[in-house]
C-alpha cells in the first residue's frame, strides 16, 4: 500500500509540527498538442465556450507532475509537503511543462 503524505499550499499543517526539512521536491512533464486536437479546437473556438481536449489535457499533466513530486518525497522519506505549488511554461511552439513543487518535511 503507497504510503501517505500530506500535501497543502500552506507553510504549515494544522495541529502538526515540523521535525526536519528534507529539501525541495518537485515532478514535470513537459506535454504537446496533436494535430486532431488543434483542428477541433479550432472548431470549438469557433462557438465558444471550453475547449474539452486541452482542458483534459492540462490535468493529465498536473497529475503525473504532482504524482512525481509526491513520489520524489516518498524517497526522501517525506511525511508531508508543504508550500506546494504549480507552474506552466512554454518549452516551444505547441508544448509546455507543468512543474509541482513543494518542500519535503519530517513531522512529529
Amino acid at each position: 500500500m503507497p504510503k501517505e503524505i500530506i500535501v497543502v499550499t500552506m507553510n504549515d499543517i494544522p495541529g502538526r509540527k515540523v521535525k526536519k526539512i528534507l529539501g525541495i521536491v518537485r515532478g514535470n512533464t513537459v506535454r504537446s498538442r496533436n494535430l486532431g486536437r488543434d483542428i477541433m479546437a479550432w472548431f470549438k473556438s469557433l462557438v465558444g465556450g471550453e475547449i474539452e481536449t486541452f482542458t483534459e489535457l492540462i490535468n493529465q499533466s498536473r497529475d503525473e507532475a504532482y504524482n512525481r513530486m509526491v513520489n520524489n518525497a516518498i524517497k526522501l522519506g517525506a511525511d508531508g509537503i508543504i508550500a506546494m505549488r504549480f507552474d506552466a511554461s512554454s518549452i516551444m511552439a505547441n508544448s509546455s511543462e507543468i512543474l509541482a513543487y513543494g518542500t519535503a518535511v519530517k513531522l512529529e
